[in-house]
């Protein structure tokens, strides 16, 4: 009777011993899935490459970015005085944007950035598949910006990437043969994470072209409203992606070294940018004139999808966001 009882009470104590020794919950369990309090599930920084403030928002007129100003602006936040506070070249521009750390780096793309960027925090945070966060450049020497020289992070971690010519790493194909694979590649991988770069506007105005130059801030303006309304068409995407439209840098004003053809001096044409944030999380139709710079924005998502970022130098947008815990 004896062994017949404790057997029973085995029977009864079984389910409560194999929890037990069931994988605990761990917090490394539990970041597998990314859980937020913010309505954006996905985020783009889309960098319109090199415009010059005075061809653009500072034109009243608006006529070379009319659905930018007109249509855009309505669906989101407009940062009227955001700068690019460190060095104003494309790689400068673009490694503040993904590490949120200004540095002098060479523009040539030989040269990582010496801290992780805010995919490889993602991507470690959460132990996510690389198709979660994307680069995708027309310029191909952008494609650095997937790794860092930081021994910790060199080669870990690494987002996937489509830069330049067939996605090589190299070569300046135009933005209009190349933005319906970044568009295919949205729709298809649903990456928490991307930065976009578009490089016909830098690009024809170093060639000294003005009309060339200005009318791919127009093309570009249309590519945008493109962009935007195939994120909203899709049913995953929509509502709940976060757009944040920028640039690397300006240009020279009127009357410094080159002008409009070129770029990399601390002069308010090549310091002024804009931003234009747009997703369900941000107010409709406002306009900010508190200063804010480049190296925010990494930080402002950081902090909406709760990535530790101890790197990062920049500061959450508080003004664009409700600060949630």
């Amino acid at each position: 009777m004896k062994q017949m009882h404790w057997k029973i009470v085995f029977v009864l104590l079984l389910p409560l011993l194999l929890s037990w020794t069931s994988t605990p919950t761990t917090e490394s369990n539990v970041t597998n899935a990314p859980h937020h309090p913010y309505k954006a599930k996905y985020h783009i920084i889309l960098v319109l490459d090199g415009p010059r403030w005075s061809e653009t928002w500072g034109d009243s007129t608006h006529h070379l970015i009319p659905n930018l100003a007109n249509v855009l602006k309505k669906e989101g936040t407009f940062f009227s005085n955001f700068r690019n506070n460190g060095r104003t070249y494309t790689n400068s521009g673009h490694t503040a944007l993904t590490t949120g750390v200004y540095q002098n780096i060479s523009n040539l793309g030989k040269q990582l950035p010496r801290n992780p960027s805010i995919f490889q925090y993602y991507l470690k945070q959460y132990k996510q598949d690389k198709t979660k966060a994307w680069v995708m450049t027309s310029k191909g020497k952008l494609e650095m910006l997937s790794n860092t020289k930081n021994k910790h992070w060199w080669n870990t971690y690494m987002p996937s990437t489509y830069c330049g010519v067939n996605g090589s790493g190299i070569g300046y194909p135009n933005d209009r043969d190349l933005i319906p694979t970044f568009k295919k590649i949205l729709l298809e991988n649903k990456p928490t994470l991307s930065i976009i770069n578009l490089l016909d506007i830098d690009s024809w105005a170093h060639q000294g072209n003005w009309d060339r130059y200005v009318g791919a801030i127009k093309e570009l303006d249309q590519i945008t409203l493109d962009l935007w309304k195939t994120i909203q068409n899709d049913p995953e995407l929509k509502d709940q992606t976060a757009i944040y439209i920028t640039n690397d840098h300006g240009r020279h004003l009127d009357g410094r070294k080159k002008g409009f053809e070129s770029h990399g001096c601390g002069c308010e044409g090549c310091r002024h940018i804009s931003l234009l944030a747009i997703g369900p999380d941000f107010e409709k139709d406002v306009v900010i004139s508190k200063e804010y710079e480049m190296i925010d924005i990494p930080a402002t998502i950081a902090h909406m999808l709760k990535i530790p970022m101890p790197t990062g130098k920049g500061k959450v947008i508080d003004e664009l966001i409700q600060i949630r815990k």
